[in-house]
């Protein structure tokens, strides 16, 4: 029974990264918001280098309240809410951000239209009456808007704000909710309506985004990728990864980037044909690798010698895609193919086996997440 009682009813996730000024305060803040609430906060942390996570853990030694997991290796705003909402035994899971610019006095409100079982998930909207965005400029409020437009649209949400990072849901309806989630990018709340199947009941609780305090932003210059990558998923990702996409979009501008090198080196240095090309293909195969490096597989992304090494087996797999593309075209176009069908065979196959060969052996990427 003393087991029992000690169970919150609720666990709030932070995601963090370089939060370490902001920890102290933001549980100061909580206590006070949520007097008459059994309560635990749970920071998951992507390893940050400003020692949020040694933080975290000395709090919780003196406050039970407090937990504190820390990620290696991997970095993600919605995956660590995954982890950290997977962590909890709470009857309720709220996810708010470290930065201290979500109003923790709604969190009690959030709690009692849980209790009362008419919604789902209780949303905090910047967008309804009585909400705000407080000192954005101009332009990042236009870009919210846009995204938020772009996501209502896309994906069927009746949300006014489908990008707040400020919610609480219940644990079942979350559980329900887990394998469906692609867990990329940073809006787990727009992840979590565009999965659910019958639509989620929901509140929303207007207010009024808060300024930064301290630490950095976790959205960075890649934000709207992981965006447009989440959108990809949700549309058709059943069929076809959206890595594959980003894969062959990258594949098709090295057919560019190889035919511009190509001419400066042959039609403009004057440089062999044979040596032209094989600069072209080197320049090409180099910007490949880095773009997937950055775009494709920017959360294995590889520095300093695991690059060089990268680059190794990417050039080496790519090879083999080559001998293949060869082989399949001239095996099919020997046996009556049009030489058209032909070349995109070999051009396919090639493809798909760069795909799966440098996922597994450059990046080391699981098959569950390719």
């Amino acid at each position: 029974m003393d087991r029992l009682a000690s169970v919150p009813e609720i666990s709030i996730i932070i995601p963090t990264f370089n939060e370490k000024e902001n920890v102290a305060e933001l549980v100061r803040l909580v206590a006070a918001a949520m007097a008459g609430i059994s309560w635990e906060l749970i920071f998951v942390d992507d390893n940050s280098p400003d020692g949020t996570a040694r933080t975290v853990r000395d709090l919780a030694a003196t406050d039970g309240r407090v937990r504190c997991i820390q990620r290696l290796g991997r970095r993600g705003l919605s995956s660590a809410c995954i982890e950290g909402m997977l962590s909890s035994s709470a009857r309720y899971l709220a996810v708010m951000d470290g930065d201290l610019q979500h109003d923790e006095t709604l969190l009690p409100k959030m709690v009692d239209v849980l209790r009362h079982g008419d919604a789902d998930i209780v949303v905090a909207t910047r967008y309804a009456a009585g909400g705000g965005t407080g000192d954005w400029d101009a332009r990042r409020e236009q870009l919210s808007r846009a995204s938020t437009g772009l996501a209502k649209k896309v994906l069927h949400v009746e949300l006014s704000d489908p990008m707040s990072g400020f919610f609480a849901i219940e644990r079942d309806t979350f559980l329900g909710l887990a394998p469906k989630l692609s867990g990329v990018g940073f809006k787990i709340l727009l992840d979590l309506f565009a999965s659910a199947n019958p639509p989620l009941r929901f509140r929303e609780i207007p207010y009024e985004f808060r300024s930064r305090q301290a630490g950095e932003t976790k959205v960075d210059g890649m934000a709207a990728l992981d965006f447009a990558t989440m959108l990809l998923q949700k549309r058709i990702g059943r069929f076809v990864p959206p890595r594959f996409v980003y894969f062959c979009l990258i594949g098709g501008s090295g057919l560019a980037v190889h035919m511009v090198t190509l001419w400066l080196s042959y039609q403009v240095a004057g440089v062999g044909f044979a040596a032209s090309q094989a600069i072209a293909t080197a320049v090409a195969m180099v910007g490949n690798y880095t773009l997937n490096n950055i775009i494709t597989y920017r959360e294995s992304k590889l520095s300093g010698l695991a690059w060089f090494r990268g680059l190794f087996l990417f050039c080496l797999a790519c090879s083999v895609g080559a001998v293949a593309n060869v082989g399949v075209a001239s095996y099919l176009f020997s046996g009556g193919t049009l030489w058209v069908l032909s070349a995109l065979a070999g051009v396919l196959v090639s493809t798909v086996w760069n795909y799966a060969a440098t996922a597994f052996y450059v990046w080391r990427v699981p098959n569950s997440a390719r």
